[in-house]
């Protein structure tokens, strides 16, 4: 979809609807995933965050900023006359008979207010753990998981990995109308029917903890904590995941290794993490090669690299394969930035089985954990980047820039 220029001409002339309604259109048609509204010293800019990467768009001039914010803020359901404080809100919005849902956060600056705009759940025919970049292997071992009764799942990494969309792929594969799934967020990102989803609101006494207490009562056989924060809220998902529920939630840890030393540090007693927890995965998001410019490595450099990918665990590709298999870089044409176009998720998929279980009892070090796992056949972020350059999905400097060693 492309929105003509015509639309963002003359703003300060037009009305704030049809200026923000061309905004948001060009916005979900370039794949945004947010919109930043941001006040300088007499300027005033849109940018736009692609394939993870933000980007200015049409400029909009000053005079117009606060009749756009206030627009915002009405829509959002937000107090338009306080501008001392933060507030956060949320609408939708109707494009080609989709509904998008978009969450609007508002924050006073030395320059005025600057708003962003997250969208939540543009294309949610995406949900589904294939089109997510899980490798075959890994898929299997994680719908074995989440389709056991009882247990508790982690889905783990950085804000703006994808965990949610992976969070909420889990939930879509379990929606069946003989199964009672229960969310807590804050807020709920993606509505999804058939689930029961509950937002947090700490000011109101609801909480994390208390709503999931509320739950525990509702019959549940799926439940879903948007974050494990502290202590408490860890401690009652945990005694859910033991009394035969399963449990699904999300941690901010690097890896899947260090998310259990994560939840040990925040107090829950490694017996309980033991007879709880069955499967913990990392993630990251990557750019995707543009399929109509990549072009393969020098061989040289590709010399280097297959004796690297000789060494990670996979059944995809026979040595031989591994050693004669093109491998592409990024060159950029008009039709991607600088060679990207897309993002696509790597994955570190990690069960736990009766040694890594041993492992936490005996309170074992990250590194412990981590060497174990990878005996164990467990890939690790870089190599699951890795084999993403295998496919030709992706490049060595996009996988090397966004995961560590080890």
């Amino acid at each position: 979809m492309t929105i003509p220029v015509k639309h963002m001409q003359n703003v300060a002339e037009g009305p704030a609807v049809s200026v923000l309604d061309a905004i948001l259109k060009k916005a979900l048609s370039q794949g945004a995933t947010d919109i930043h509204f941001e006040s300088g010293d007499g300027t005033f800019r849109v940018r736009f965050r692609i394939d993870g990467l933000l980007k200015t768009t049409d400029a909009i001039p000053r005079d117009f900023r606060d009749a756009l914010i206030s627009r915002l803020k009405v829509l959002a359901r937000m107090d338009i006359a306080e501008k001392r404080l933060p507030q956060d809100g949320r609408f939708q919005f109707t494009i080609d008979n989709y509904t998008v849902d978009l969450r609007v956060s508002s924050l006073p600056t030395i320059h005025g207010e600057k708003i962003v705009v997250r969208i939540l759940n543009f294309n949610l025919s995406r949900l589904n753990l294939q089109d997510l970049g899980y490798e075959d292997d890994d898929k299997a071992i994680l719908l074995a998981a989440i389709n056991r009764p009882h247990g508790m799942v982690l889905l783990t990494g950085p804000t703006g990995s994808g965990k949610t969309l992976s969070l909420y792929s889990c939930l879509e594969n379990l929606n069946r109308a003989d199964i009672n799934i229960s969310t807590v967020e804050d807020p709920s990102e993606i509505m999804l029917a058939g689930l029961n989803q509950v937002n947090i609101n700490d000011r109101a006494g609801l909480t994390f903890a208390t709503t999931l207490r509320a739950l525990l009562r509702q019959d549940p056989d799926v439940l879903m904590v948007g974050e494990i924060r502290d202590v408490e809220t860890a401690e009652i998902a945990i005694q859910a995941a033991q009394t035969g529920h399963l449990v699904l939630s999300t941690l901010h840890t690097n890896d899947a290794p260090s998310t259990l030393m994560r939840l040990g540090h925040m107090g829950v007693a490694p017996f309980n993490l033991a007879a709880s927890v069955i499967l913990v995965t990392a993630q990251r998001l990557v750019r995707r090669l543009c399929n109509q410019c990549k072009t393969p490595m020098d061989e040289k450099h590709c010399h280097e690299l297959r004796q690297v990918l000789l060494a990670i665990p996979q059944t995809i590709w026979t040595s031989q394969e591994l050693q004669t298999r093109p491998l592409f870089q990024a060159v950029g044409c008009s039709a991607c930035d600088k060679g990207y176009k897309g993002r696509v998720g790597i994955y570190q998929v990690m069960p736990i089985n009766t040694t890594l279980q041993t492992l936490i009892l005996n309170n074992s070090d990250v590194h412990a954990l981590a060497a174990q796992a990878a005996k164990e056949g467990v890939r690790n972020l870089r190599q699951a980047g890795l084999l993403k350059v295998v496919h030709g999905i992706t490049s060595i400097h996009e996988v090397m820039a966004l995961t560590q060693h080890g």
